[in-house]
């Protein structure tokens, strides 16, 4: 069992920036090869993605995000970030983190609420 911790939401100011990190733990084999992605979801809509990163370090974004936020992983503490800049009103979600592209998802954490507004 795998288990997914977000991490680094809070309130913040249209323009703003904020880090998430999420942490996977449990029973992970080579984490470094599998592609890891950030989601993100509003109240009564489905989860959408936001970026995915391949073990190559391809990197994937969505195109409301693209120029703005940056995915970044580090292998050693099978963990993922995002690194979100010039942060808009409609960037106010719950972000997730999971496995992503080909990989089949894991259980989903709870996820760290992003607010942004002035």
């Amino acid at each position: 069992q795998v288990q997914l911790v977000e991490s680094g939401g809070g309130y913040v100011q249209p323009g703003g920036s904020l880090r998430l990190s999420c942490v996977a733990s449990g029973n992970i084999f080579r984490f470094e090869d599998m592609t890891m992605g950030w989601y993100r979801q509003t109240p009564g809509n489905q989860r959408d993605k936001v970026a995915h990163l391949t073990s190559g370090g391809g990197a994937d974004y969505a195109s409301a995000v693209k120029g703005r936020f940056t995915i970044s992983r580090d292998n050693t503490k099978n963990t993922v970030y995002l690194q979100m800049n010039n942060l808009k009103s409609e960037d106010t979600a719950v972000y997730y983190c999971n496995r992503a592209g080909t990989w089949l998802p894991w259980g989903w954490g709870q996820g760290t609420q992003v607010t942004v507004s002035s």
